[in-house]
């Protein structure tokens, strides 16, 4: 009756093992480190840069414990803070501006755990001290300069076909043209159709009421013509969801010049991000970093120069009025010093499809001053290379180099020669990531220090520890042996939940910890259920194997019931919940699956071992002598 198979109790000790060996690295803590890696993400690291960086610690006798060695990055595992502070300075000094060095932490985890991919939970802001910004994306200035974009295009078309128009402007509800007639009207129309499918067309002949009747309906007199070009809610919706992406490349290009090894920046909600900076402390200037913006210029490739001056540049002597770039296959262009165009005069840049060769290209849309100066340059410069630089912290990557083919007018300019869908996405974010696609404002602003963290650490572990130990305590004292058997069952449960959170590299911050308290006195519910059923049926008179028995089965369904509610407020909390809910939500749910493991599947099998192989038993422990008469 109160038995399990062999391979079910082999079933729960694995589980119960593997537990055990993946929540121990958090047992052995993290050790200060230095990360090296280069400026332009991606790019990997030289072993000679890993071979000069030793030295460097070497010859200023900071030992180092441990090397971690990947394709774009080194991490030198140290023996104190003061080694770790004072390696970052000679580093950052000795390697130069084209490497990073950041503030990190390894694990201490013996080389047989980290071989299992057993690894420590990561620890939040609020434990590891830090800089926490929460900001807010203004999307009605990503429409606005949208808009605006698209009026100076569709104005650059009209001029161009000599079709007449009285004016044109943006309203609230999308782009209002007036026209001298009817015929004028429709050629517009078609005109704009062909030039760019993102748009949807409202007519309203001879509107004599206010604009805002163009949304419902038509006024027919004979003094007006107008066309309301609008763009469609899907060109509307890509907008503002690459303008949310380009911040975030913008802010992840900013940020990796603070030094900051494992930043989170993330989109939170429609409209917000998220940023924070472990090891920060100095607020300024990780404002003024984030704040910052990138340069791009636009230039014109000396195609003239013969490879002997080329060759001349590269070992130094570079013409005058002239300046030696890479591209980004390494190849060294000539370019003009003359800046054609700067980010300031580009608008947007997106992916996009060439319709007739069916190849990934990047289209940029340039603001009217840029689209004339641009229109002029192509058509005096057929058949020469124009160069796309990007400059960013004193380094200057050319991302193209395509050839002009014809004059480009309008404003419009596409970038062909991408190979797939992936890398025209990138390129776009890369030509944008000079800049932010929308202004942002901080309205949220924490700054937690290295020793408060430690000590939200300590309180945080000791409150989860007394608690746990109270409610050992009041369990053996009350059920005697079963108290017993629920606290090993509470122990592996708490085990369980550690093991989870650092299988899945979850961040643990302060509410994270307040849940795992929680889940401590709230698991063992479960088995206060399971006992008392039990006794209920003794004092009815089952036996005890019976009762047993009826005990866990009669429970289960009570058990099960609180348990899906409580894990659903949980889900809610995770689906609608921001920073510290959401990180209480995980380790909430992830207790309530592993409380309900333990409490009934673990506790059960105690219980078996125990009690399952006899075959007469005159009383139960569990806080009360029952005696059966036989």
């Amino acid at each position: 009756m109160n038995h399990y198979s062999r391979w079910k109790n082999s079933v729960i000790l694995i589980i119960i093992l593997l537990g055990f060996f993946f929540a121990l690295p958090n047992i052995f803590g993290e050790s200060p480190a230095l990360q090296v890696m280069p400026i332009k993400s991606g790019d990997k690291i030289d072993p000679i840069i890993m071979s000069q960086a030793e030295n460097i610690l070497k010859e200023n006798n900071i030992a180092t414990t441990g090397l971690v060695a990947e394709d774009t990055y080194i991490k030198f595992k140290l023996s104190s803070n003061e080694d770790q502070l004072l390696g970052k300075t000679l580093l950052e000094e000795k390697l130069g501006p084209n490497f990073i060095v950041a503030l990190n932490l390894l694990p201490n985890s013996p080389k047989w755990l980290e071989s299992i991919g057993a690894q420590p939970m990561y620890l939040g802001l609020d434990l590891r001290g830090g800089v926490h910004f929460l900001m807010q994306v203004d999307l009605t200035k990503v429409e606005s300069k949208e808009s605006s974009s698209r009026l100076s295009e569709i104005r650059t078309n009209l001029r161009e076909n000599n079709i007449r128009y009285s004016s044109i402007e943006i309203q609230e509800d999308g782009i209002i043209i007036n026209f001298p007639n009817e015929k004028d009207l429709k050629i517009a129309k078609n005109l704009i159709t062909q030039k760019n499918t993102d748009f949807e067309f409202s007519k309203r002949l001879n509107l004599s009421s206010q604009l805002d009747d163009l949304k419902t309906k038509e006024i027919i007199d004979d003094s007006s013509y107008i066309l309301k070009v609008s763009l469609s809610e899907k060109n509307k919706e890509d907008t503002v969801s690459f303008a949310i992406k380009q911040n975030l490349e913008t802010l992840n290009n900013r940020i990796n010049e603070l030094g900051v090894a494992e930043p989170i920046i993330q989109q939170q909600g429609e409209n917000r991000i998220v940023v924070q900076l472990p090891g920060v402390q100095d607020t300024a200037k990780a404002k003024d970093i984030i704040g910052r913006t990138a340069l791009l210029e636009m230039r014109l490739v000396d195609g003239d120069a013969p490879q002997s001056q080329i060759d001349e540049a590269i070992n130094g002597k570079v013409p005058l009025n002239r300046d030696l770039f890479y591209d980004r296959n390494e190849n060294p262009l000539l370019l003009k010093k003359d800046i054609i165009l700067t980010g300031e005069n580009i608008n947007n840049a997106g992916p996009g499809v060439d319709n007739q060769t069916g190849q990934s290209i990047v289209s940029l849309t340039l603001d009217s001053k840029g689209a004339n100066i641009f229109k002029k340059v192509t058509r005096d410069n057929i058949g020469k290379r124009i160069a796309i630089l990007l400059i960013e912290k004193n380094s200057t990557e050319i991302i193209t180099a395509p050839v002009i083919k014809s004059e480009i007018g309008g404003g419009r300019v596409q970038i062909t020669g991408m190979k797939n869908a992936q890398e025209a996405t990138d390129v776009s974010l890369l030509l944008r990531a000079g800049s932010l696609a929308a202004p942002m404002e901080i309205i949220e602003e924490r700054t937690v220090g290295p020793s408060m963290g430690k000590e939200n650490i300590e309180r945080g572990v000791q409150s989860t520890l007394w608690g746990f130990v109270a409610v050992i305590i009041l369990i053996s004292v009350y059920y005697m042996l079963f108290g017993i058997f629920s606290s090993i069952a509470l122990s592996i449960n708490l085990v369980l939940l550690i093991a989870l959170l650092s299988t899945l590299q979850a961040t643990l911050t302060l509410p994270g910890i307040a849940a795992m308290a929680l889940t401590v006195g709230m698991a063992i519910d479960s088995n206060v259920l399971i006992n008392e059923r039990i006794r209920d049926e003794i004092r009815n008179g089952n036996t005890p194997q019976a009762s047993i028995h009826i005990g866990y089965e009669k429970a289960w369904g009570t058990i099960l019931d609180s348990n899906i509610t409580t894990l659903i407020a949980g889900l809610a909390l995770f689906m609608f919940g921001t920073g510290p809910i959401k990180g209480f939500a995980v380790v909430h749910v992830l207790g309530i699956l592993t409380s309900m493991f333990s409490a009934i599947i673990v506790s059960r099998a105690l219980v078996n071992i125990y009690y399952g192989s006899k075959r007469k038993i005159e009383k139960l422990n569990i806080g009360e002598i029952y005696k059966v008469n036989n």
